[in-house]
């Protein structure tokens, strides 16, 4: 483990290195609307192959610029598992952070086997913040634990959400959103789902959901979250399903069953305004 661990931090030490040397230099261009990718993304990514497949070449590699030129060619984003090992990795998360010089954007870098998540780093290159966890090892940040927060209930709690790139008026992610204004004592929206993640578990933020998230997006701030002493569960409270990662994230299991409530009151609501 200790070896997946660190080809898993060197990975994304090489993507973030590619992301710092294309800042000033790339040409954006619309991924769709309101959604951008740059060459960087698409640099990192080979950059971060490049070390995993050439230590591991018979592992599986599930990359987001590569899911999106299979959706292009009308491919299921996510190819079938070849074996039993498989990296997910998002070279840039939070890409419109990227483009236009906000501080907040990451690599994000975990690996599974037969479907259970067995290490993981989120990489954030302007803080030089290394989030990094083993399944049953705990989390850390720059090589010191960190743990979630004791936040009890949402009245307490930063919580941080998610939208899709082209939030449709009247839609269930804005019914949600107003819910939690009223009811949390903050609300963020910083852009990036992988460090959403990572500051859960890291006692920085105490809530975070998202619907408009992939795999890659979340695979390794999940097991941070976990590992850290937090609860991760589909959006609906049952299991997490990286397939389809709808997910919320909470500190402690009172404030997990505190958002389910949320949730709950937010979908009865949207339903009552359609």
């Amino acid at each position: 483990m200790p070896e997946f661990l660190e080809v898993c931090v060197a990975a994304a030490r090489a993507g973030s290195q590619v992301l710092l040397d294309w800042q000033d230099r790339f040409q954006a261009r619309e991924k769709g609307p309101k959604d951008l990718v740059t060459e960087a993304d698409v640099a990192a990514q080979e950059a971060i192959r490049g070390v995993l497949l050439g230590t591991f070449p018979d592992h599986d590699f599930l990359g987001e610029e590569e899911a999106a030129e299979r959706k292009a060619a009308g491919l299921p984003a996510i190819p079938p598992r070849r074996g039993e090992y498989r990296w997910i990795v998002d070279p840039l998360d939070g890409t419109a952070n990227y483009v236009h010089k906000l501080q907040t954007f990451a690599v994000s870098v975990a690996l599974e086997q037969n479907g259970e998540l067995l290490c993981g780093c989120v990489l954030d290159p302007i803080a030089n913040e290394c989030f990094t966890a083993v399944v049953g090892s705990g989390a850390h940040l720059n090589g010191r634990p960190i743990g979630v927060s004791s936040c009890q209930s949402v009245e307490q709690a930063m919580v941080a959400v998610s939208f899709p790139p082209n939030v449709p008026r009247g839609s269930i992610e804005i019914t949600r959103f107003v819910e939690a204004l009223h009811a949390a004592q903050a609300v963020r929206r910083l852009g990036s789902a992988a460090l959403n993640l990572c500051y859960v578990a890291a006692g920085r933020l105490d809530v975070y959901w998202a619907t408009s998230v992939q795999a890659w997006d979340i695979a390794a701030g999940a097991l941070l979250v976990r590992e850290a002493g937090g609860v991760v569960t589909a959006i609906d409270g049952g299991p997490l399903d990286l397939e389809r990662p709808e997910l919320s994230a909470a500190a402690t299991s009172a404030l997990h069953d505190n958002v389910m409530q949320l949730l709950r009151r937010a979908q009865v609501i949207h339903g009552m305004q359609e």
